[in-house]
């Protein structure tokens, strides 16, 4: 889906890009591509941001657009409602770019900014302190999640048809006409967003476009080896102390296909691990044969409970996070939940059950017997 709330420019996305090797940007977009490259093209200075505890696809993103708007001549600033990522830090062409969120820095980049942009969320509650920035400001979105009950106004390009943030900036660079080879810092960003968004295409987002688009950025000069080794081959000793952990914790449904862990904050503290450390662990849950909902529950600072939510199968996860407030995907949603986990966990997986019921995925495996914590 998608919407559109500025002057609509034209955008060539079809026969000129296929002659030139670029894979075509689909038909029902590039209106509102036209719309956000307008307003973009208006800005001098711009303000990148993404959903707290940005992952690979809103970081890879921001990356990619710093690098191109840099190169356009406009000044770029990365604020972000939390610390950009160190994983993904070696994206980012211009360190002096990222902005520490909370510092003086951050207020003086938003005012000075033109144009704000939001990347990977349309969420205004998903874009934290940033949201206090919204008022009385040009604001352009870029997200492929399903549309927000709390949307950020402005203009917008919005598909969840697309496997990630990454493939619709990726149409955003064709639709612009940036001259090939494209930088390696924008070729890059968006290879790291799709790949990790589409948990190195073996998730169902994972379509014949995604492969095809990254295709073309290898062939500007990505190297999936490279990118590889830096993204999952670089794992710091503390991560595997915390998967260690998240392990021991896992527990299975006696009746139901559901899989969870339980994190309580001093797991982390001892670990000495950040949210940073915690890419991959629901995977794990998500791994064990049978299951069809997989859940990480995170103890916050504050005692809130972090709640994010796989689906395996047929099961509409973005269901049981709108229950809690939160959003998402059909098969990878969240929500943050102000209880602790020993009220939260009980009140989520009833909605689990309900959910599995009503889709007729209500029974466990003879063959899978439950797991309880070690």
């Amino acid at each position: 889906m998608e919407a559109d709330a500025g002057k609509t420019v034209s955008v060539d996305g079809g026969a000129a890009n296929e002659r030139a090797g670029l894979v075509p940007v689909p038909q029902h977009r590039r209106a509102a591509l036209g719309s956000v490259l307008a307003v973009i093209r208006a800005a001098r200075s711009v303000a990148l941001t993404t959903h707290v505890n940005a992952d690979g696809d809103g970081a890879g993103c921001e990356a990619a657009v710093a690098a191109w708007l840099a190169r356009e001549g406009k000044r770029v600033a990365i604020v972000n409602p939390t610390p950009f990522p160190p994983l993904y830090r070696h994206l980012v062409e211009e360190p002096a770019q990222i902005v520490d969120p909370g510092t003086v820095r951050t207020g003086e980049a938003l005012r000075h900014a033109d144009l704000l942009i939001v990347l990977d969320t349309s969420e205004v509650s998903r874009i934290g302190r940033i949201a206090s920035g919204l008022g009385g400001r040009v604001v352009a979105v870029i997200d492929h999640h399903l549309p927000s009950t709390e949307p950020i106004e402005g203009t917008i390009i919005q598909d969840e048809t697309a496997c990630a943030t990454g493939e619709l900036v990726y149409d955003l660079v064709v639709s612009a006409g940036v001259p090939r080879p494209w930088p390696a810092p924008v070729a890059r960003g968006i290879y790291t967003a799709i790949l990790t968004d589409t948990g190195s295409f073996r998730f169902s987002n994972t379509t014949t476009r995604a492969h095809a688009v990254a295709g073309d950025l290898i062939g500007h000069g990505v190297e999936p080896e490279d990118v590889y080794r830096r993204v999952y081959a670089a794992v710091p000793l503390r991560r595997i102390r915390l998967m260690q952990q998240a392990l021991a914790r896992l527990e299975t449904d006696a009746h139901y296909p559901i899989t969870w862990i339980v994190l309580e904050r001093a797991v982390m503290e001892q670990t000495g691990t950040t949210t940073d450390d915690l890419d991959g662990i629901v995977e794990q849950a998500r791994s064990v044969d049978g299951t069809e909902i997989a859940i990480l529950f995170r103890e916050t600072v504050d005692g809130s409970t972090k709640v994010s939510l796989r689906s395996s199968g047929a099961a509409n996860v973005n269901r049981i996070a709108r229950q809690f407030g939160g959003g998402g995907h059909v098969k990878a949603s969240g929500a943050l939940v102000p209880a602790a986990p020993a009220e939260t966990v009980p009140r989520v997986l009833e909605v689990a059950r309900l959910v599995l019921r009503e889709a007729g995925l209500d029974t466990r495996s003879r063959d899978q017997a439950p797991i309880a914590p070690a």
